[in-house]
């Protein structure tokens, strides 16, 4: 059985782009993210230490766009990724990140998705 957790709406400003205006005035980024954590033993305890505090992983979102000046957004998913990955709870992190360039006459937004998981067992 897998448990997940879903992140979604993690909002941070950033400086992550291509285009010169990008990295000088920033703009708002927004992250949805799928976290494979084995939580089955906080169904039955309700307690916090059974499960992962997902406050660490929007602190960990936020802060890697925050202080990451990457020129592609696809790079920032990445890191992103990893950073949730780094702890022990998280197996598995999908991160989309969606972003609203400055390009002329285009209103939309664009988004990357990255999936990864860990390649080894935490502990070996």
């Amino acid at each position: 059985m897998e448990t997940t957790i879903c992140l979604q709406g993690v909002r941070a400003y950033g400086y992550v782009g291509l285009l010169p205006e990008e990295n000088v005035l920033g703009q708002w980024f927004e992250v949805d993210a799928v976290l494979a954590v084995d939580f089955r033993a906080a169904t039955v305890s309700d307690d916090i230490v059974d499960t992962y505090d997902y406050r660490q992983a929007i602190a960990a979102i936020e802060t890697t766009i925050q202080t990451s000046p990457f020129k592609l957004v696809e790079r920032l998913a990445g890191e992103i990724a990893e950073r949730l990955l780094a702890d022990e709870w998280v197996t598995r992190a999908t991160v989309k990140v969606k972003k609203w360039p400055p390009i002329p006459n285009f209103t939309g937004s664009v988004a990357v998705e990255i999936t990864r998981a860990r390649t080894r067992p935490w502990h070996e």
